[in-house]
């Protein structure tokens, strides 16, 4: 089946550039390019793209208040939003991922990465760059960033293995070859600690895991 995609980024040599990268795969399609913000959200409305590729800085609308639109707590049908950013842009980010981003790519992370992205947030398997993971999610702890609320429940060791190695950027798959486990396995755990921690995706269990100091200096 063919990923449905669309691109928002106000420089059209970059919005070229990207989709010359997802076209190139079998799987990806690009089915709209949005110049701005307000642009992106009627054209993400109208098409229901599978997976939405956000700039942050964007005329009319940034990126971070039109994933709120597309994706937010509020949205009775989110979309899936990947967030394109660079480490300038910090504060941004981190807006974003309380709005319902559910990835990140560093916009020189190169094709490889930033199609790994579209294929996770299309597949529900969230994909944060692991150089976003360790850089920014550890600079919002040490920032003094609000830590979130406790777990509803306590999370199990094995729950809080898994949270870490989210933390830390690794895929479902990679957490399954780290701890000797069946890829199935993986996700009921993700599951039960996104059920645990109130929170609907990987990315915002990252931020948990970094905000409540259970990473560690890696």
């Amino acid at each position: 089946m063919t990923i449905r995609v669309l691109l928002a980024d106000d420089q059209a040599m970059v919005r070229g550039g990207l989709r010359l990268i997802l076209e190139d795969q079998p799987d990806i399609t690009v089915v709209a390019e949005a110049a701005d913000g307000v642009e992106a959200v009627a054209l993400a409305r109208q098409l229901r793209p599978d997976v939405c590729l956000l700039d942050v800085r964007m005329p009319r609308l940034d990126g971070i208040e039109v994933t709120r639109a597309l994706a937010g707590p509020n949205v009775p049908d989110p979309l899936r939003v990947v967030v394109v950013t660079t480490f300038d842009l910090d504060e941004y980010v981190y807006g974003a991922l309380r709005s319902g981003a559910v990835g990140f790519v560093l916009k020189d992370a190169g094709p490889v990465l930033l199609v790994e992205a579209v294929r996770a947030a299309n597949a529900g398997d969230a994909l944060i760059s692991p150089s976003v993971t360790l850089r920014l999610l550890r600079r919002m702890a040490v920032g003094g960033a609000p830590a979130t609320h406790g777990p509803s429940r306590p999370l199990s060791e094995r729950e809080t293995t898994v949270a870490r190695a989210i933390a830390r950027g690794r895929t479902n798959q990679e957490i399954a070859a780290e701890l000797f486990i069946s890829l199935s396995t993986v996700k009921s755990h993700v599951s039960g600690i996104q059920a645990k921690l109130g929170v609907r995706n990987r990315v915002e269990v990252a931020a948990w895991a970094w905000e409540n100091r259970i990473v560690g200096t890696p």
